[in-house]
């Protein structure tokens, strides 16, 4: 009998990644070390559902244009499940300037304005409807309480052919699924084998984020603000970001983030810190009115890790047959930018059709697999790092009393992001190409890099912008949120 695919992790990127296994006809085991999602209706199990081996679970997070586009492709009844339960699709077209000349609307993109959507959903709420999809198919357990602490290998030591669990027991396998998420176990299962690591890449993100639940009170779902942003209210400023995200069954989120090294922003932790916060924002302000919403949780706090693009992820090196690390496992992009679930979701089904071109386990299919990786990562990953080190360098300078300093390109020949942002607000064309990067549809090279696209930013400075709302001061943020004595 042939061994089933194992994949060690059970959160959505081992789910996904089990999903498109069993149906492509793979037997798939499934090793969660982590408790099952509680029973009962969707809505309610995504809010009762405790991840304490996933801390950002309880945070808000984006299914981007590109995570709408991989569920449509392959896995159209999860994506018509979560609309069913209460999931909602945004047009982020609704936040398009008006066209300001004949040639806009007919710019490169515009017949694929329908791919501008993203899901409003809970994390926990798509992960739950994940498991129950994937629990359901033959040919798939899903076993919890079961962590994994190393490899099974073949006397060649040259490819993976199981893995032992934290109890002794050996799984076989046909090959091994690393999706365990930041954790990156393979790095670990593999330096235990005695097998020399190569060094990730890392750029640091400097950032920490404030987030809370909230249930709009209003039976009409209508949404207490526009979505200046497509998919969410709110703005990255030049001393910290405040958003607004429309989650499923009339949930939302507000996030705020601030500089890890800046302790007077620390008071954010605490509710009345962080309603003040949000109501002195843009667009933000709105959802925080008593009469239209309540909280459901309280603050959460987390600090998040840098931006790495694992080793195992790096064409040209060495790899172990049999062994492929998944979505956060191979990569993890600032998470301000919300790009994460989707990069997984694709990286997995993405994987999954490569290893049914490839099937043979074996050295070219090890390395047809990192190639997938860094052709989906890569683009990503530098990008992150250039927009986390110029927010991170503006909000400091913002904390010292400093000048703000130039944004450069990411790029050589390349706008940088402030001018393509100023760009699209008034042209229709630079704004469907700007979103298409922030979306995921299209790697900022593709965009950016454009000629006609560049010209486009490049005519724009000349035109005047449109007023937009502005965001507290740093003095006016902190004053609000700082204790306040209360007499005696």
């Amino acid at each position: 009998m042939t061994a089933p695919a194992v994949v060690v992790g059970g959160s959505v990127t081992g789910l996904a990644t089990a999903l498109a296994l069993a149906e492509h006809g793979h037997a798939v085991r499934v090793l969660e070390r982590s408790a099952p999602p509680p029973d009962g209706p969707a809505a309610k199990a995504a809010e009762l559902w405790h991840r304490p081996t996933v801390p950002q679970s309880d945070h808000s997070h984006i299914l981007t244009s590109l995570g709408v586009r991989v569920l449509r492709r392959w896995a159209p009844r999860l994506l018509d499940t979560a609309l069913e339960e209460g999931a909602r699709l945004l047009d982020l077209m609704d936040a398009a300037p008006a066209a300001d000349d004949p040639h806009g609307a007919a710019g490169p993109w515009a017949g694929a304005d329908h791919e501008l959507t993203a899901l409003a959903v809970r994390r926990t709420f798509l992960e739950l409807l994940l498991h129950r999809a994937v629990r359901a198919l033959p040919g798939v357990t899903v076993e919890h309480g079961t962590a994994v602490r190393g490899l099974l290998l073949d006397g060649s030591r040259s490819r993976v052919t199981g893995v032992v669990t934290d109890s002794g027991a050996q799984v076989p396998a046909r090959f091994v699924v690393d999706a365990t998420g930041r954790k990156a176990a393979a790095l670990s299962w593999l330096a235990e084998a005695g097998f020399p690591l190569g060094e990730d890449l890392t750029g640091p993100t400097q950032l920490r984020c404030f987030t809370r639940f909230y249930r709009l009170t209003a039976s009409d779902g209508a949404l207490p603000g526009p979505l200046n942003r497509g998919n969410a209210a709110g703005g990255i400023w030049d001393h910290y970001a405040a958003v607004a995200h429309p989650a499923d069954n009339g949930t939302f989120a507000i996030a705020v983030g601030t500089p890890t090294a800046d302790p007077a922003t620390t008071g954010l932790r605490e509710p009345a810190a962080f309603t003040a916060a949000a109501r002195l924002s843009p667009y933000v302000t709105e959802w925080t009115d008593e009469r239209v919403s309540a909280p459901l949780t309280d603050v959460r706090a987390i600090t998040m890790p840098p931006n790495i693009l694992r080793s195992t992820a790096r064409p040209g090196r060495r790899q172990v047959a049999g062994l492929f690390p998944v979505g956060d496992a191979v990569c993890v992009t600032d998470p301000l930018y919300g790009r994460g679930m989707s990069l997984a979701l694709q990286h997995a089904f993405r994987l999954v059709e490569l290893l049914d071109a490839h099937p043979e386990v074996g050295e070219s299919q090890s390395e047809h697999a990192v190639r997938l990786a860094d052709e989906i990562h890569r683009p990503w990953y530098e990008q992150a790092v250039h927009d986390s080190f110029t927010r991170a360098r503006l909000w400091r300078a913002q904390a010292e009393g400093g000048a703000p300093p130039p944004v450069p390109p990411a790029a050589p020949g390349r706008p940088a992001l402030p001018e393509v942002a100023r760009a699209a607000a008034a042209d229709t064309t630079v704004w469907r190409g700007l979103v298409r990067v922030l979306m995921g549809l299209n790697t900022p090279a593709e965009v950016f890099d454009a000629a006609a696209f560049r010209d486009r930013v490049r005519a724009a400075a000349a035109r005047p912008v449109p007023p937009g709302r502005v965001p507290p001061r740093r003095e006016e943020l902190l004053a609000a949120i700082s204790p306040r004595e209360v007499p005696h």
